[in-house]
């Protein structure tokens, strides 16, 4: 392979960093390709002084993004898979999904090191609804503060604010060297992580099939199974940065496993589902059934009751 690559990503220090690990694991795997970033602007990244359930879900991170993928400004994008919608554009397909790093969230805190040892009325700062309710059906003593902005943003603000805590996803932290400012990685058994956690989904056009060639050598099909199933159940679920939902797929023996949860906000509700396929193959179906079995265990009625509480955008 001999030719240029563009990617297009995001512009903060996380996205960056995803974007040139993917360049160098292309350019090493094909020493005569060329791999260049280009930074695109999103409409995330513009609108910073509203809550995310505030200014809705629907690509918020990836829209303009898929925009120069699809008119040839670039060849490939990288994702944050949870960023991802799950129903992808015309003309766009995900081209691999790359072996996931740590699924779980952390507490980042100067002086607790657990969700447990939190003082009661705590201030923890978090921008997910999906954290806050599973956070708030833990210790409904604790009291949230909406925090929105990339990683270096969050963590600058939490340094000048007199903050307990703050929730962040483990992935990121450790990406950006920041590990050493971890106080607790909470177990999913205490809050399941964000459908897609983890993961980059590299996006390309359809048809594509140079472009489909390099990025195949970065595909985990581990990990493309799990995402698969829980992007299947948030699908099946309609739900995104809005509805508090959390999942966690794995493969285990050569079994996929998944466990979900769906909550209200205040974190007063709390249901949790699971179940397992032999296959792997079957990741969509077993997403679709636990959704189905959340839905009629009592999710419909929260999600319909969020969704109307939810403010009216034009």
């Amino acid at each position: 392979m001999s030719s240029t690559l563009t990617i297009g990503t995001r512009g903060s220090a996380l996205a960056l960093w995803q974007a040139h690990h993917v360049k160098d694991r292309l350019e090493k795997r094909f020493p005569a390709l060329r791999v260049e970033v280009l930074v695109i602007k999103t409409t995330g990244d513009r609108i910073l002084n509203q809550a995310l359930s505030a200014i809705g879900d629907k690509g918020l991170f990836t829209r303009e993004i898929e925009e120069a993928l699809l008119d040839g400004r670039v060849d490939i994008a990288v994702h944050s898979l949870k960023d991802l919608p799950t129903e992808t554009p015309e003309g766009l397909r995900i081209g691999a999904v790359t072996k996931r790093e740590d699924v779980r969230d952390v507490l980042i805190s100067r002086q607790w090191r657990s969700i447990a040892d939190l003082p009661e009325g705590a201030l923890i700062a978090t921008g997910s609804l999906r954290r806050t309710s599973q956070l708030l059906h833990l210790r409904p003593d604790v009291r949230v503060v909406d925090i929105r902005g990339n990683l270096n943003t969050r963590f600058a603000k939490f340094d000048a604010s007199k903050w307990d805590g703050m929730l962040l996803a483990c992935a990121g932290v450790k990406r950006l060297g920041w590990a050493d400012r971890i106080a607790q990685i909470i177990p999913p058994e205490l809050i399941l992580p964000a459908v897609g956690q983890g993961a980059l989904g590299i996006e390309i056009r359809e048809g594509d099939e140079a472009a489909l060639r390099a990025v195949r050598v970065l595909h985990h099909d581990a990990t493309f199974a799990a995402t698969t199933a829980e992007r299947a159940l948030l699908r099946t679920l309609e739900g995104g940065c809005q509805i508090p939902i959390g999942a966690w797929a794995r493969v285990k023996d050569g079994r996929l496993l998944l466990d979900a949860t769906v909550g209200s906000i205040d974190g007063t509700i709390r249901l949790d589902a699971g179940g397992s396929v032999a296959e792997p193959a079957k990741a969509a179906q077993l997403g679709r059934r636990i959704a189905k079995k959340l839905y009629d265990n009592g999710a419909k009625a929260i999600l319909d009751d969020i969704r109307a509480a939810a403010p009216k955008r034009a």
